[in-house]
């Protein structure tokens, strides 16, 4: 834990930014002490405060940039310091790309004590309006007697105060100040905490997190601003499964990926992709590193609502898809009906607490696509070994936690890291997605591992 100063506790300090740490501030030294600053880039003297100290380091806001960096861009948000939606406006999207990159081989190297054979080119996309999804804040301010909407401030639980975000997808980039002064006329504006984006091709769902029932002419404000801006309300008094739209049956949200001729179907509470192009360019690419051939089977580890399951089906010879949510289950298996896909199977089942004597597990298959959420996949990996397959693509939000598989794969269990590569599904944040190549291998050949 940290000490938290208060704002003038401490006099500004000037310091040289050496590097760029994996969330993406800059990193720097004083008096013998590393000093992280939220918006330095290498190369700069700046001058910072101090607001957290710890007995290792400190972390400082940034003051003035006293010399800056020839990268240095003027970020497009007015928002930008202050929002924690962003880190690195201020720096060029290419850039960007070479920072997370370096994120991954470091991560690789130092973790998983591998590298990979080959480097793949990485995926890129367009930097703004490119969120689909996200998860908004939302708080009352009776001072300000409105409401702010948006995501939090940096290192606080306060919701940033601005009037649009340039990440967000169109039209909900420009809603931010509407939806504050939507919710600061309800008569539940105190019990607003949360709304959830979602788009998809066709139409925007908002669904408002409320602790209280809304009264009717709440409801009636409520409708007045879905017609007035092209979006739609769904109200959630619990859990994901409690989220309803406010006039049923509500919108359908659905995207497409029109090399493999799909299209799927989702909820508004589902995880997808918030990225959407890229996300079409990351499929492509993971179905053609996988190159599944007509009479293979493959398995598709974390398969959500059919994402990769359904792309692979129509270049394999079967696809067998788990997910350990339920909901995404019925989800991927509708979307297979919809599709006419009847090439592809879809399970329920925990795969951080293998069930190996589930009819799917016991199978054999030529090729596996793992994508699992920021932990990783290390416990099912002893079964993706066993299965027999002879290369696996693997799809991964944490660069450590890839990291950590790939040692597993590689060190144990006798595949060699084939290729790797980044893909910036989060332009101008520090998150680092990223997609890796395991083929069988012998011992000693390039790529097995870093000593």
């Amino acid at each position: 834990m940290g000490y938290r100063l208060k704002r003038e506790a401490l006099e500004p300090i000037e310091v040289e930014v050496t590097a760029l740490a994996h969330d993406g501030r800059g990193v720097a030294r004083h008096d013998g002490k590393t000093v992280f600053v939220a918006g330095a880039l290498p190369g700069e003297r700046v001058r910072c405060q101090r607001y957290r100290l710890h007995r290792q380091y400190d972390e400082a806001r940034l003051v003035d940039v006293l010399q800056a960096s020839a990268d240095r861009v003027t970020p497009r948000c007015a928002a930008f310091g202050t929002c924690g939606g962003c880190m690195l406006q201020q720096l060029p999207p290419a850039r960007q790309i070479v920072f997370k990159q370096e994120q991954l081989a470091q991560e690789l190297a130092r973790i998983g004590r591998v590298e990979p054979v080959r480097w793949l080119e990485p995926l890129t996309g367009p930097a703004w309006n490119y969120r689909r999804r996200a998860r908004l804040g939302a708080r009352y301010v009776p001072r300000k007697e409105r409401s702010l909407v948006g995501f939090r401030e940096r290192a606080s639980s306060h919701v940033t105060e601005t009037a649009r975000c340039e990440v967000l997808a169109v039209p909900v980039d420009g809603l931010l100040g509407p939806l504050g002064d939507l919710l600061g006329q309800l008569s539940i504006r105190a019990r607003v905490p949360q709304i959830e984006v979602a788009c998809g091709a066709a139409s925007t769902v908002l669904v408002l997190r409320v602790l209280d029932a809304p009264a009717t002419p709440d409801l009636d404000l409520l409708r007045d601003f879905a017609k007035r801006h092209g979006v739609e309300f769904w109200l959630q008094r619990g859990g994901p499964d409690t989220a309803m739209p406010l006039d049923p049956p509500g919108a359908s949200l659905r995207y497409a990926l029109p090399e493999f001729d799909l299209t799927l179907d989702f909820l508004p509470t589902d995880f997808v992709q918030v990225n959407a192009p890229l996300n079409e360019r990351m499929v492509t690419q993971a179905v053609g590193l996988l190159a599944p051939g007509p009479g293979e089977r493959v398995l598709d580890l974390f398969c959500g609502l059919g994402n990769f399951a359904l792309a692979l089906a129509r270049r394999a010879g079967t696809v067998t898809g788990v997910e350990g949510e339920r909901g995404l289950v019925e989800r991927a298996r509708a979307n297979a009906v919809q599709n006419g896909i009847g090439n592809a199977v879809f399970f329920t089942s925990n795969l951080f607490e293998p069930d190996t004597t589930a009819r799917w597990a016991r199978g054999a298959y030529d090729k596996v696509l793992l994508d699992p959420p920021r932990a990783g996949a290390r416990e099912i990996l002893p079964l993706v070994a066993a299965s027999g397959a002879v290369r696996v693509v693997y799809v991964s939000c944490h660069p450590g936690s890839l990291a950590r598989d790939a040692g597993i794969l590689v060190q144990e269990h006798g595949f060699r890291l084939a290729a790797a590569g980044v893909m910036d599904l989060f332009p101008h944040t520090a998150h680092v997605e990223s997609i890796a190549v395991f083929e069988r291998g012998v011992a000693g050949v390039a790529g097995r591992a870093v000593v």
